[in-house]
């Protein structure tokens, strides 16, 4: 009954809907050994899979990740222990939702190695989604945290097969969020390696449309991988303060995201300035 509980929908929005990122900063960790306590006791809870990786997922990207990178370069060796802490937070929070497919779909893990996944992605169903999306965000970021693990890099596509799998199966999930993911995901990687302008581009919108203009991280996302590799400050700066004009109580569900996103767009913009070598034509100094 407590596994259950915890792994609702109405347990995530104890944590998405508070509009205090340092109090659920504070209080994961624990929540998240709690979790870890109740997987020992019972290992075929899916939901509780999910709830615990998408955790820890969320806790290293929004705690350990992203406060590394706004670390200066003065502090390189906290960067990058905070950097290599975050990647192994992403492999655990991936593991443990793969483990809930597993449950699922007895043969799935065995399946990313052999080359098989296609067997067992094509039986999937809409309330897979959550996994399959949490699964590729994990994956997607644990690589992105060090792009040069020759092996996770080569695994990346198996998150490219899941993320395809959950788009196919409910486009507007999470309020467009794979979309939001697939932004970063095409704009970052360079476009040898599937890289695609057009494709984060087409992303982008979708996710604004999805969340009816309500989520912050889209804007934060385009402009943090594409603005910046065109080095078009003039976009970036509009996109986040596009972010920034966003009623974080208007969405109560997604209020913490928002908030976070908005707290980094608001830190892009203050830095914006290490972002770009050249000025914008026409841009004040």
């Amino acid at each position: 009954m407590v596994a259950d509980t915890l792994s609702s929908s109405t347990s995530g929005t104890t944590f998405t809907g508070d509009d205090d990122p340092e109090l659920i900063g504070d209080a994961l960790p624990f929540a998240l050994k709690l979790y870890e306590s109740l997987i020992a006791e019972m290992r075929d809870n899916p939901g509780l899979y999910i709830t615990t990786g998408s955790g820890f997922i969320m806790y290293a990207n929004v705690w350990v990740q992203t406060p590394a990178d706004m670390l200066p370069d003065s502090e390189f060796a906290k960067k990058k222990h905070m950097t290599a802490r975050s990647r192994r937070l992403y492999i655990r929070g991936r593991d443990y939702v793969l483990q809930g497919l597993e449950v699922k779909y007895p043969g799935f893990r065995a399946s990313l190695d052999s080359g098989d996944q296609k067997k067992y992605l094509g039986g999937m169903k809409k309330e897979d989604v959550p996994f399959l999306y949490w699964a590729a965000a994990g994956w997607i970021a644990a690589y992105a945290a060090d792009p040069f693990d020759i092996d996770m890099g080569i695994g990346v596509k198996n998150a490219t097969l899941m993320i395809d799998t959950a788009l196919n199966l409910e486009g507007d999930y999470g309020e467009g969020s794979i979309h939001d993911l697939l932004i970063s995901y095409y704009g970052s990687l360079p476009q040898a390696m599937g890289g695609s302008e057009e494709k984060a581009r087409y992303h982008f919108e979708r996710a604004v449309e999805f969340s009816r203009g309500k989520k912050a991280s889209p804007y934060v996302a385009l402009a943090s991988s594409i603005s910046i590799k065109n080095q078009n400050m003039k976009e970036f700066t509009l996109l986040l303060n596009k972010a920034l004009m966003i009623n974080v109580d208007e969405n109560p569900g997604n209020r913490l995201a928002n908030i976070i996103a908005q707290r980094k767009a608001r830190w892009l913009l203050d830095h914006r300035r290490d972002k770009f070598l050249l000025d914008t034509p026409g841009e004040k100094k």
